[in-house]
């Protein structure tokens, strides 16, 4: 396995990790009826980050490639906003810890985008 393939199953991991533990954290506050909605879309968002982030790998054109990567990158910071509207209602010391690795993530896939835009002479 290449260095390159070994960062690719890492951050897809890191983005599955990441998923998993969005869910087991604000699982048990999906039933409040004023945090719903907001826990549901948190999860739906942080989910599309490596669900996106693996349909890149598997890409069948670099077109395809850099749309998935920006909907990664998209879904991260959306992740993450959440999250800081969760942790002012919810004082749930794992909650910080979430919103940092959503943006570590944020920022990772903004430099994959920012390496796109080189490559392309943007």
């Amino acid at each position: 396995m290449t260095i390159y393939q070994k960062r690719l199953r890492e951050l897809e991991e890191r983005t599955v990790k990441f998923s998993i533990a969005i869910v087991q954290t604000l699982g048990p506050y999906s039933s409040s009826p004023s945090l719903k909605s907001i826990v549901d879309q948190v999860i739906r968002s942080a989910g599309s980050i490596g669900a996106n982030y693996a349909e890149a790998n598997n890409a069948s054109s670099k077109a395809d490639f850099r749309s998935k990567i920006y909907i990664a990158k998209k879904e991260s910071g959306e992740t993450r906003y959440w999250l800081r509207i969760l942790s002012e209602l919810i004082r749930n010391k794992e909650l910080a810890a979430l919103e940092q690795e959503a943006l570590e993530l944020n920022l990772i896939f903004q430099k994959i985008t920012s390496s796109l835009e080189m490559s392309n002479g943007k």
